[in-house]
């Protein structure tokens, strides 16, 4: 199983590298020891396209034309409008991003032509990305995906305006933090050893299971999955609160996430201070030697704060 021992670290969301590339946290996959931490350059956000070619110019003042229909304005959050984007950054459907400015916010927002239906793997990608890459830069406010506004003028009238107050506010409780999620899972046989260790009516029906045929054997099995299946739940419960117990003093908040897998040992996002980033990472390092080679700890981030911030969502 990938990761089963120590801690390994991914930047953004598991994905293959984009540029900028300006951050990465704690160690990375295949290095076991040293850190690989470099600070980013301030107020730059999005993703680098390495070809931006034949791409429509946005525009900052209505729709634009693409493929000879007019286009709308795809925002993806809220960022301080002293902020700057990269000169070819892309978006969703490779529109290229832009800043709509209000006050001292600002829309990240690139054109887009609706005429086929969003959802598609690469856009939802595109709208993590460049959330992702911006929250390693800056604070940023993230919408859900498929927000969708008529131009910039709405953009500004119906989103930053009336919320120009709490916007801000919310900007400024983020500055200087980050959102990373640690995802624990149980390498297989030895949490299962430990569960039959520790349950001998569990051990019992294994044994009387073992090399016999399923339709012989079904209710012992049904009941032999049960057992083991309510045991790791207990485990994930205890262990869950061991690594919020172990990073929660070095955090500004912690939210435990449900599991998405029977494996999962621990699904836990908090948001750190980056002045508290190095404690941070020593404590996560400590827990990941305590539970090499029964519980594989990952680092993901820095990510969109998605689980700590309820921004209200535009309206198209």
């Amino acid at each position: 199983m990938p990761g089963s021992t120590g801690k390994t670290a991914t930047t953004g969301s598991e994905q293959a590298a984009r540029k900028p590339a300006r951050r990465t946290t704690g160690r990375t996959a295949g290095e076991a020891d040293g850190k690989t931490t470099t600070k980013p350059a301030r107020k730059t956000t999005g993703r680098t396209a390495g070809k931006t070619t034949g791409k429509a110019a946005p525009s900052r003042s209505g729709g634009t034309t693409r493929r000879g229909r007019t286009g709308y304005a795809y925002v993806y959050g809220v960022v301080p409008a002293d902020v700057e984007t990269e000169p070819g950054t892309l978006g969703v459907d490779d529109g290229e991003v832009t800043l709509v400015r209000h006050g001292e916010i600002a829309a990240l927002v690139s054109d887009i032509v609706l005429d086929r239906p969003l959802g598609r793997p690469d856009d939802l990608l595109a709208h993590e990305q460049l959330l992702d890459a911006t929250a390693s830069e800056v604070p940023v406010l993230p919408f859900r995906f498929g927000a969708v506004m008529t131009g910039p003028k709405e953009v500004v009238e119906e989103l930053l305006a009336p919320h120009h107050d709490e916007f801000l506010a919310a900007l400024e409780e983020l500055e200087g933090r980050a959102e990373y999620v640690i995802k624990g899972r149980y390498v297989e046989p030895v949490i299962i050893r430990e569960v039959l260790d520790e349950n001998p009516e569990a051990e019992r029906l294994r044994e009387e299971v073992r090399g016999q045929p399923e339709e012989a054997t079904w209710d012992a099995r049904i009941r032999l999955g049960q057992m083991i299946g309510e045991a790791v739940a207990a485990k994930r419960d205890a262990d869950t609160q061991e690594l919020v117990d172990a990073v929660a003093p070095l955090c500004v908040a912690v939210s435990v996430r449900e599991p998405t897998h029977e494996q999962d040992a621990a699904y836990v996002a908090v948001l750190v201070d980056e002045e508290r980033q190095d404690e941070f990472d020593e404590a996560l390092d400590d827990l990941g030697d305590r539970w090499a080679g029964r519980i594989g700890l990952r680092l993901l981030g820095p990510l969109a704060p998605y689980d700590f911030v309820a921004a209200p969502q535009p309206e198209g």
